[in-house]
């Protein structure tokens, strides 16, 4: 599912609602770099069959929001960002609010530093 677009400052922008991810996107977007850093994209928690998984959790929300609450990150705002996952996602299930406190910061591909709309 395509959730979202990168902007220029490195957050993510939500759409609603959730797009599916076709074959003619894909091959629209190949010829711009990696679509990772572009657009933030969602499936389904496969639990114990991914890496991030600790035994019970996605160890990966669990550490951004400790880094958020180390870094004194606070949300502006106290409405949660308009999101087309919330009903089946992990991380709020989690997490709740302090999870899409944190969301929109989430890099899926850092592998040369800050994306870039």
């Amino acid at each position: 599912m395509l959730l979202g677009v990168v902007g220029a400052d490195g957050t993510v922008g939500y759409i609603s609602p959730r797009a599916p991810v076709s074959a003619a996107f894909v091959e629209k977007v190949k010829s711009g770099g990696a679509a990772e850093k572009r657009f933030r994209f969602a499936q389904a928690c496969v639990e114990s069959d991914c890496a991030q998984w600790t035994g019970s959790r996605c160890g990966v929300i669990d550490t951004v929001v400790a880094a958020a609450a180390a870094a004194r990150f606070e949300q502006a705002g106290t409405a949660l960002p308009r999101c087309g996952i919330r009903a089946s996602c992990r991380w709020f299930a989690q997490a709740g609010a302090r999870a899409c406190a944190v969301c929109p910061l989430v890099i899926t591909d850092s592998r040369d530093g800050i994306p870039r709309g």
